[in-house]
């Protein structure tokens, strides 16, 4: 059995922490088995080692996610990388022709698909693989598995049977109920309905002749080369809801969707990461900071204050949802952002009306081994400070060591790349007309290449 994670989306319900460069799932708000602080995704991953499916998962993910999943999964991952976000079906699809081009898995194979984000039991991952049982034995287009409700909840969407299928083992889906009130879910637990998890399996042979059928290429390096071409739609609305056979799994362990601040805190190890005071009377509320000046918290209940460079939330638990709704409309450049080489934190922005000018001030962190590629920016110039670790300078055809306390000039348009010989922090001060992440013009991606075109010098 093949397994596709879907990592997407920009979690806009965990703001500040989360953002369209950080989402929900790369949030170290977790422990692991060690007690070390760990993100939803490198949970999930864990478990799917422990239960030997790693070596057939892959990752379907965006551009965007690809340095954060590098980061926090090591390098040899496999990721499946849209060309641009365009919904469920088309990163499924695009998987699907991975696995058969790339991989060369046999279109009799079952593929599951799943978030990458589920706060789940090691046995959730032993119960996927009955997927591919019961879609033989059944020959259904679609096979799921729902969650056996434990109360009635108007947040989640609802796998509803048909009624007249008797076995224990599972049953066949007669529609969907996606977020129905309280009574409406009462009604439909009585009726046997299951929590929808996201969870389904098919063969690969289904999913290729749709692809097929519409035209489109079944070789991986052409449908991605035609990924516009690609509906933009949900796989719910192109597939499931054309399916002629749905069959259901249920599963009775532990399982929950960790998307909004009142589940996530539920399932934290402590109720405070960073610096801070939570008065004794405060109960029940959970304080979560990534700045460094220090947060108190007097004779609050049942709240979460979440405090990152992208901004400040203090919300009652059980109004924490509606985040989304409230920040609807309300975009900003991320803050903070996790690379392959190590991190950044915008400390201050400013920009200057008279002179049109901007000023962005980042801490930036480095990795020991890692390096950033060798580019040059059009609109803007820096200035590096040296605050922490050694490493090597790379500017503009010259190699020379650094260490605490050296100040780098970069003007515009001059190339220049930096690696780090012990873990390196540098504080950055950009100027210029039009800051952006997108004025990045890479010459090498490797220090390799760095080195070969480049003279070393001392000091």
């Amino acid at each position: 059995m093949k397994l596709v994670l879907l990592s997407g989306g920009s979690g806009k319900r965990l703001w500040p922490l989360s953002n369209d460069a950080r989402s929900k799932q790369f949030l170290k708000v977790l422990e692991n088995d060690n007690q070390d602080l760990c993100s939803m995704v490198q949970r999930v991953y864990g478990q799917l080692e422990k239960v030997s499916l790693d070596k057939s998962t892959v990752i379907a993910t965006s551009k965007s996610q690809v340095e954060m999943l590098h980061n926090q999964l090591g390098d040899n991952v496999p990721l499946i990388v849209e060309p641009t976000r365009r919904d469920t079906f088309p990163a499924i699809a695009l998987a699907a022709t991975y696995l058969y081009s790339v991989q060369g898995a046999s279109l009799n194979d079952v593929v599951g698909v799943l978030p990458v984000d589920p706060y789940v039991d090691d046995h959730f991952f032993n119960r996927i693989t009955d997927l591919e049982k019961l879609l033989q034995d059944t020959n259904a287009d679609l096979a799921l598995m729902g969650v056996k409700p434990t109360y009635p909840s108007s947040k989640y969407g609802y796998i509803v049977p048909d009624g007249e299928h008797e076995s224990e083992d599972y049953v066949k889906v007669n529609r969907f109920t996606e977020k129905p009130t309280e009574e409406q879910a009462k009604d439909l637990i009585e009726n046997s309905a299951l929590w929808n998890c996201g969870v389904f399996a098919f063969k690969l042979d289904y999913i290729i002749s749709k692809l097929e059928a519409q035209g489109l290429p079944i070789q991986y390096d052409e449908l991605s080369k035609q990924f516009d071409k690609l509906p933009k739609i949900s796989f719910d609305y192109e597939v499931v809801e054309k399916a002629n056979s749905i069959v259901a799994l249920p599963y009775e362990g532990y399982w929950k969707d960790l998307g909004t601040w009142n589940t996530l805190t539920e399932e934290m190890a402590t109720n405070q990461l960073g610096k801070g005071i939570i008065s004794e009377d405060s109960e029940n509320t959970h304080l979560i900071n990534e700045l460094d000046i220090p947060v108190t918290v007097l004779g609050v209940s049942n709240a979460v204050i979440a405090v990152s460079p992208d901004g400040i939330l203090v919300a009652n638990k059980e109004q924490s949802p509606r985040i989304k709704e409230v920040m609807n409309g309300f975009e900003q450049r991320p803050m903070y952002e996790e690379r392959l080489w190590g991190s950044y934190k915008v400390l201050d922005y400013t920009r200057y009306e008279e002179n049109e000018q901007e000023v962005l001030t980042k801490r930036v962190k480095v990795k020991n081994g890692k390096h950033i590629s060798y580019q040059y920016h059009e609109l803007r110039q820096e200035v590096w400070t040296i605050v922490n670790g050694e490493g090597l300078f790379a500017i503009d055809g010259v190699i020379k060591p650094i260490k605490v306390g050296d100040v780098l000039s970069i003007p515009e348009g001059v190339a220049h790349a930096i690696k780090a010989t012990t873990d390196l922090e540098l504080i950055e001060v950009q100027t210029g007309s039009q800051l952006v992440e997108a004025d990045i013009n890479r010459i090498y991606m490797t220090w390799e290449e760095v080195e070969l075109n480049s003279q070393f010098v001392q000091g």
